[in-house]
């Protein structure tokens, strides 16, 4: 039986420190999910991690690791200020619609809040894009070199832990997984198929 309490300090403990400022982990037993992070809005400053540690205690421990090293990275990968085109438009957007609310012009009300909307959407897609996953994949590799593991080890245990969830959650993978799954394999060395580059900027 795992022990809660210290499978939370031990998890805390394998995090970078920037994960440790902002990740909570909250047992979540009734949940279906093996371990579940909300996607983060921009308002809410602390990021929660949800466990269910029944269905958790049955991966194996370079599993947990991995996967918990990746949900950090992942979270830690969705920025909704950081400079650029798109943060622009948004900011110009709000202020502008303030200035035409103030003037009473309609089509300038209707044109700044469509440029808004837009930059806002680029924003979201950004951060919800396939790329983001691989990115945060990419990411716990290299912090689990920094624990201890080889890169193709701790590909190989990434790689495992996503068919594990999967099983436990009685799903099959998504088509995102298989992406991610395809370039672990590669790095794992078990595979010499990676992912193209023009893939991995699509967003699904």
């Amino acid at each position: 039986m795992l022990d809660y309490e210290l499978e939370v300090r031990r998890l805390l403990d394998i995090m970078p420190a920037s994960g440790r400022m902002f990740t909570k982990l909250v047992s979540k037993p009734d949940q279906r999910l093996v371990i579940d992070a909300p996607f983060p809005l921009p308002w809410r400053i602390d990021r929660s991690v949800y466990i269910n540690f029944d269905l958790w205690s049955r991966l194996s421990r370079p599993q947990r690791d991995l996967l918990m090293l990746r949900t950090v990275c992942w979270l830690a990968g969705v920025r909704w200020f950081q400079p650029n085109l798109s943060l622009g438009l948004a900011v110009a957007g709000v202020a502008g619609l303030g200035f035409e609310v103030l003037q009473q012009d309609a089509v300038g009300i209707a044109a700044t809040t469509a440029l808004g909307a837009i930059a806002l959407t680029q924003i979201w897609r950004s951060n919800r894009s396939s790329r983001k996953d691989l990115d945060a994949d990419e990411k716990a590799l290299q912090i689990a070199q920094r624990r201890g593991y080889t890169e193709t080890d701790a590909a190989g245990h990434l790689l495992s832990a996503i068919a594990s969830v999967a099983q436990n959650e009685g799903r099959s993978l998504t088509f995102t997984e298989l992406l991610r799954c395809q370039a672990l394999r590669a790095i794992a060395g078990l595979s010499p198929v990676g992912i193209p580059e023009s893939m991995r900027q699509q967003d699904f």
